[in-house]
């Protein structure tokens, strides 16, 4: 005899009191921080949530040089939106190491205190987007979603839970929420010749083929483009030298005026040119690039200045 969906129910109810004290407990936002990072949890990450950054990048607008038209215009949009003025979803696209992820970085270090607030999403999770949208919907500060190195392969499809949320969703977006996301690709998905090839003249006009549309229909919905382009030598050296007086290397000397007898002297021509020969290598001349040697160098430098007040002390003793 089978039995009844009353019995049924009767041990779904005993099942679920003896599993539910082994569940998690569901973790409550941290909304006392300033800045998230968006966590998937469960053995096929169906369930997520916001985890507080305890110490987020401490970057300065002031640092970051030779970018200062695009600094100016994520700045001006920004202030825009913590006024509850209107403001646009954000772009930032060019070469890599030029500052893109810094610039946003800087926005929150500078603007904390107003009440600006960032989460960071991976391009992989954007599908919950309505989820993070739904936590954040009404709360009183105001929310950048960050979504960095942001490109999509022509086979993904989690894109367009992108586009909707940009533009082109029935659910109005949020007013306390802006999305800021870097790519090496303006477009975000590759494009191929093929593609420009299927453009066709239309009484002197030019149309574009499906593929391209498809392509510039998502990055289109961010209201501001930024471009980022590498840098000159000069504004690559203009950098280095800023990373260094920040690290307290002013005195581009590696050794002290007492030693300078016994060993030469460093002069700015040596440090220019170990820096370009440190940007050959890498194949690049970026704002990164500079901040890295800048930081070889001056622990090089640092290091080199203790082991001379050493030796003195040695001598002083004997």
């Amino acid at each position: 005899m089978s039995p009844s969906l009353d019995q049924i129910l009767t041990r779904l109810d005993a099942l679920v009191d003896r599993v539910e004290p082994w569940l998690p407990e569901p973790t409550k936002t941290d909304w006392d921080a300033i800045a998230w990072r968006w966590r998937k949890e469960g053995p096929q990450g169906q369930h997520g949530r916001l985890e507080a950054i305890r110490k987020p990048h401490q970057l300065r607008l002031e640092d970051l040089r030779c970018i200062d038209q695009q600094r100016d215009e994520i700045d001006r949009n920004t202030q825009q939106f913590l006024a509850g003025r209107s403001a646009n979803n954000v772009l930032l696209s060019g070469s890599r190491g030029t500052g893109k992820s810094s610039l946003i970085k800087a926005l929150l270090n500078r603007y904390q205190t107003q009440g600006l607030r960032l989460i960071e999403i991976d391009k992989d999770d954007l599908i919950d987007l309505p989820r993070i949208i739904e936590q954040i919907d009404g709360r009183p500060e105001r929310f950048i979603l960050y979504c960095d190195d942001l490109s999509f392969e022509a086979s993904e499809s989690s894109y367009k839970a992108l586009k909707a949320a940009l533009d082109g969703s029935l659910n109005a977006p949020p007013e306390n929420l802006l999305i800021y996301a870097t790519s090496n690709r303006r477009h975000l998905l590759p494009e191929y010749q093929r593609e420009n090839q299927d453009a066709r003249m239309i009484d002197g006009e030019i149309h574009q083929g499906e593929g391209v549309e498809e392509k510039i229909s998502l990055s289109d919905r961010f209201g501001i483009w930024l471009s980022f382009y590498p840098f000159s030598q000069e504004q690559y050296l203009e950098v280095v030298h800023h990373w260094l007086e920040r690290l307290g290397v002013s005195d581009l000397a590696t050794r002290s005026a007492t030693t300078a007898s016994a060993a030469t002297t460093s002069s700015a021509a040596d440090t220019e040119r170990a820096a370009l020969q440190w940007a050959l290598r890498r194949g690049s001349r970026s704002g990164r690039t500079a901040w890295q040697f800048a930081r070889d160098w001056a622990g090089r430098r640092l290091n080199d200045q203790s082991g001379d007040q050493d030796s003195l002390r040695g001598v002083s003793r004997r």
